[in-house]
């Protein structure tokens, strides 16, 4: 059991980080959760609690655990044997057979159900959160100029400048199992805030590689199951092109020097209304729909009432034809109310938008 007596020793009480709005609350517990939205740390703050010696932690994406599946038949006797309290398996493989101990704590990249476990879908930051953790910047312009530029995952925040995109880019590398794989993210990210299919998005990338169909679908299934890529649905159009999201907006400028600021920022505002656990939808000239509230969310970076008038009938005329009652367009620089007889439309900044 020497693997098991290694992972044993692991000590993480001397590790710092801020608390998130998501906490451990159950003693069997699974969080699921795309690369480096701060799973681990979540599991960081609930060990807290506990001594190093009454916890067993192992990662199965550990290279040094590479071979541990031979003692994982020894689990439940090396629990008894130490008197252990809390067990963590991050990264869970099937392999593993769930043994008996008081406190069990899983961690995947893929939504997993087991039976008894309170499941934790965790995301990255939103910008209330990002606040908290940017604690070099008292500016809050300067703060959400930063959370658009670099996006949100946790470890952004405290990177130098210049070593910020290539760390999104190595993260997109580590998340991809061969080229073939990257080069599938990378084309969904280009799309972000798209219209797309699956198939068109297939037959623009095999002009460029060689890739089969199937493989094409598989990986984008994966990327979907894993909360890293996110299509949703026009309205009662189930048939209709899906638009895309990344769990992280700011991939797209890591992986091309193209300016898409609109995508971005709309990207950035879904992941905002995502935390509220809400179906999502998109309408024509209305970017997110969300049936239950009677709500249009609509992003326009700079707003301005004269320039976008005929934007603002159409989108008034897609929101009665559905009887939505409230209009929330989100900008960068201006609040205001607009005058409309028949349904309350309001412009609000993202920054005070997102911490209501």
């Amino acid at each position: 059991m020497k693997l098991l007596e290694e992972n044993y020793q692991l000590n993480f009480s001397k590790i710092n980080f801020l608390e998130r709005k998501t906490k451990i609350e159950n003693k069997k517990t699974i969080i699921c959760g795309a690369s480096k939205v701060g799973k681990s740390y979540l599991i960081f703050d609930y060990l807290r609690n506990f001594k190093s010696e009454e916890y067993l932690y192992i990662d199965f994406f550990d290279f040094r655990n590479r071979t541990i599946f031979e003692e994982l038949d020894f689990l439940e006797e090396f629990i008894f044997s130490k008197d252990i309290k809390v067990l963590i398996l991050e990264n869970f493989n099937y392999e593993c057979k769930i043994p008996n101990c008081e406190n069990i704590i899983l961690t995947s990249q893929k939504n997993i159900k087991h039976k008894d476990f309170k499941i934790i879908e965790l995301f990255a930051l939103d910008f209330e959160e990002y606040l908290l953790f940017d604690n070099k910047n008292q500016n809050i312009t300067q703060s959400f100029n930063n959370f658009l530029k670099y996006g949100n995952l946790p470890l952004s925040i405290n990177l130098e400048e210049h070593k910020k995109v290539l760390k999104l880019q190595e993260i997109l590398k580590l998340n991809s199992k061969d080229n073939t794989s990257y080069e599938i993210s990378k084309i969904l990210i280009e799309n972000i805030d798209e219209k797309k299919s699956i198939f068109q998005l297939f037959n623009q990338l095999k002009s460029k590689i060689k890739i089969s169909k199937d493989r094409f679908y598989e990986e984008c299934k994966e990327l979907e199951d894993k909360n890293s890529i996110f299509f949703i649905e026009k309205y009662n159009q189930e048939k209709s092109l899906k638009k895309i999201y990344s769990y992280n907006y700011a991939f797209l400028g890591a992986i091309s020097f193209s300016k898409k600021f609109k995508q971005e920022f709309t990207n950035m505002v879904f992941l905002e209304l995502l935390k509220e656990n809400k179906t999502i939808y998109y309408l024509d000239n209305i970017d997110f729909y969300i049936k239950e509230d009677n709500l249009a969310i609509v992003c326009i970076p700079f707003f301005n009432i004269d320039l976008n008038s005929n934007l603002l009938k159409k989108i008034i005329k897609t929101a009665l034809e559905v009887d939505i009652e409230k209009i929330e367009i989100i900008t960068i620089s201006n609040n205001q109310k607009i005058d409309n007889k028949k349904i309350h439309i309001e412009t609000i900044v993202f920054y005070e938008w997102a911490l209501i």
